[in-house]
């Protein structure tokens, strides 16, 4: 064993972590401000809006988040208008690259939760509002979206738990996170149980966090829905 290899490279598993929590913040931040109009959206009356909607997500849940990534990455670089867009130095970076392909994949997970969470709701709350007068924004903000949000807890809080996982990915496109810096460890000291093992640590402590978070969430916003 040679755990003093890693005792040695705390520092860099802590930068690692950071840049773990940065990727799977901002991913889960963006795709959930995404996610709520896309959702009304799923189940509006309109057919084509409806339809490109659920398009769009059977196209990012239905292919795998790693081949999205390559796409994104090493994909856009063969077309040579990008190149040359404004756009270049942005889609040039892997973060931002690794980013981008976590939100369009969280937004499509996400839009679909809370689309299902919104079909369940009982009629006679959405009936109430419309009697009371409220307008569809209001209606929306006041009624909607809340009720959506409370009966989707549970399942988006798998979405977390499952994009926090998925950015040891980002580890394909160069970025050093957690699984990055643990194969970096493993190359330069030949070493393959002890990196590991240290990643899956950090991993399951940030897991644990968020299990917690979302119990206490539960607990407070959807505690009526038990009874």
């Amino acid at each position: 064993m040679s755990w003093d290899v890693i005792g040695d490279n705390l520092g860099l598993f802590a930068t690692g972590a950071r840049l773990t929590l940065i990727l799977t913040l901002s991913a889960l931040a963006i795709s959930f401000v995404l996610a709520l109009p896309l959702a009304l959206g799923r189940n509006a009356q309109n057919g084509v809006l409806r339809n490109a909607i659920a398009l769009y997500t059977l196209i990012f849940r239905g292919t795998p988040l790693l081949v999205q990534l390559f796409l994104i990455y090493y994909g856009l670089a063969q077309f040579g208008w990008i190149r040359e867009s404004i756009l270049w130095p942005w889609l040039s970076s892997p973060l931002i690259c690794a980013i981008l392909a976590f939100v369009l994949n969280s937004t499509a997970y996400t839009t679909e939760i809370f689309a299902g969470g919104l079909r369940h709701l009982p009629p006679g709350e959405i009936e109430a509002a419309r009697a009371y007068g409220m307008s569809p924004l209001t209606r929306a903000r006041r009624i909607l979206i809340p009720a959506m949000l409370t009966r989707s807890l549970t399942l988006y809080g798998n979405e977390t738990i499952m994009m926090l996982h998925a950015t040891s990915l980002a580890s394909t496109v160069t970025l050093l996170e957690v699984t990055g810096v643990a194969r970096n460890i493993t190359l330069n000291h030949y070493i393959m149980f002890e990196p590991y093992v240290t990643a899956a640590g950090i991993y399951l402590v940030m897991t644990l966090v968020l299990v917690l978070l979302f119990q206490l969430a539960q607990a407070r916003w959807a505690g009526y829905l038990r009874a």
